[in-house]
């Protein structure tokens, strides 16, 4: 990863540099070389964000003992 490395870089920093580069591609402002570069960086973004969300469900099945749940919209039914 170029602007930061895999041990620094969070989700939620992956996402906002994302949307920083969906925006100078939606643009259509750059050079190709840079616009191939700028889809190049999205893509390895996309990667890493899959990973730690796929990370972040198996915490999750751990931390529920291998069951997914429903969440309760907190009204109560009775």
């Amino acid at each position: 990863m170029t602007s930061q490395t895999k041990s620094t870089l969070t989700y939620e920093d992956a996402i906002k540099e994302l949307e920083s580069l969906l925006s100078q591609l939606e643009g259509g402002q750059l050079p190709l070389e840079q616009a191939i570069e700028t889809y190049r960086r999205g893509a390895e973004l996309i990667r890493f964000c899959q990973e730690q969300l796929k990370e972040a469900e198996q915490k999750v099945l751990i931390l529920t003992h291998g069951e997914l749940n429903e969440f309760e919209n907190g009204s109560s039914s009775s």
